[in-house]
This record gives structure tokens, sequence and C-alpha cells, in this order.
């Protein structure tokens, strides 16, 4: 029989808003985001963007990996060139320099242009795929698990970062997390799924906090708390289910 990650999808996200997409592993998370960034096709169904059917990559989607996806031969600066000229390829020099300029500016990379990959720490790799994404001006903001592999600190601090650009820029973005913390730090609103195969979504929290938000202002909200509380059930119910079932 084919194997179904999904189905039954049914998702509307509107312009300028974010949302953080949540549940155990294995439940579809990444294959979902794929399928809005074209990079998968979905079997049945389809996503639509502004009203055009999505069925390959484009510019208007910009994407940040887990595992950062530079190109280890290419500088910071010739990595964010590089996805700059390949949308862009009509682009002026001087209009080229001020892009990438501004974008490693904005992620606080200035002076590590000429740096390779290799000679980057794990945060500051994944500042160059955020300033990568960024730099093509995409409508929305795909992220799969941006923070994943990084530690404690590193994450909070690039938590706070895309907060702050987000507040900036205010482009859609969607991401994919398997934190609490990060969904209520940065989320308008938070898709939790149930366990795959098969996974669907169970329920759509919305995440009343104010904005500019800072993690002060969030955790001492009146609703913080309550929403924590439902998603960690959420998440040892179907965790434990997919525990039970590779028992039996």
């Amino acid at each position: 029989a084919d194997f179904v990650a999904i189905e039954d999808i049914n998702l509307d996200i509107e312009h300028n808003t974010f949302v953080s997409i949540i549940g155990p592993s294995g439940c579809g998370k990444s294959t979902l985001l794929n399928i809005i960034a074209g990079l998968s096709s979905a079997t049945s169904g389809e996503v639509i963007i502004n009203g055009q059917l999505v069925t390959q990559p484009g510019p208007d989607r910009g994407m940040v990996f887990q595992n950062y996806a530079l190109m280890p031969w290419m500088t910071v600066e010739g990595n964010i060139r590089f996805a700059v000229e390949t949308v862009y390829p009509k682009i002026s020099a001087r209009e080229q320099k001020r892009v990438i300029k501004e974008n490693i500016q904005l992620v606080g990379l200035t002076g590590a242009e000429n740096k390779h990959p290799h000679e980057l720490s794990g945060g500051m790799r994944q500042r160059v795929g955020i300033a990568r994404a960024l730099a093509i001006n995409p409508q929305i903001l795909l992220m799969d698990e941006p923070f994943g592999a990084l530690d404690a600190l590193t994450r909070g601090f690039l938590q706070d970062e895309i907060e702050r650009i987000w507040e900036q820029q205010r482009k859609t973005a969607i991401m994919i997390t398997h934190s609490i913390d990060e969904a209520l730090l940065l989320s308008d609103r938070i898709v939790m799924m149930t366990k795959g195969p098969a996974a669907r979504i169970d329920e759509v929290l919305e995440v009343p906090f104010p904005r500019p938000r800072d993690r002060t202002t969030v955790e001492h909200h009146p609703a913080y708390m309550e929403l924590k509380q439902e998603m960690e059930n959420h998440l040892y119910r179907e965790t434990r289910a997919v525990e039970e079932a590779r028992i039996h």
C-alpha cells in the first residue's frame, strides 16, 4: 500500500502572519512545508498562494533549512549573491551589492562577508541561511526547524533575531518546530498536528500576546501557562500514541 504522510489538511494562512506547525516526530510537518515550498508534490489537493497554484519552487517563497544548506565553497557574500542572481538575473551590480549588504547587516554578520561556512559557528551559518532567504525578498518565509541543530543559548539569540526581523518586515512566515516556547514566542497561530502516518491538523491555537514581543512579557501573559499546558498535553498524547504503535 502507498504510504500516506499527511491527509485532509485544510489550512488558510493570512498575509503577514507568523504560523508555527508543531507535532510529534514523523507527523509529516516537513512534508507539508516542502509541498508549500514546491519541493514536493501533493498526491491530491492543492496549495494556492495569492490565487496561484503552487507546482514548483518560486521566488515568492524563501526557505530556511535546519542543516543550513549553504554552498561550502562559497563565502557568506557568495552564498547570498548566488540566491539573488538566480532569482533576479537582470539585477544591476549596484542594486545587487545593496541587497547583499543590507541583508548581511540585518542578520548581524557585517565583517564576516568573506568567511566560508566551515569558518562559522552553527548560529552564524543559520544567520547566512536566513539572510539568503530574505535577500530574494519573498512574500513568504518558510523555515524547517531552523534552530533545531543549535545549542539552547544560540537558539534563544536567533529566536530573538527572527522576532526582531519579523517585526521589521512583517512577511508571512511558516515555521516547523519541536519547541513549544519557540512557537509561543514567535507565532500568531500554532497548528498542532496529530501523529503520522496520515497525520492531520488536530487544532489551531490563536496566540494572543501583543507585539512586539520579548520573552519576559510573553511568559508573564495570563494566557501563557494555559497555552503551554495545552500544547504539552497534545504533544505528550500524540508522542505516546506513536510509542504505543511501535510496541504493538
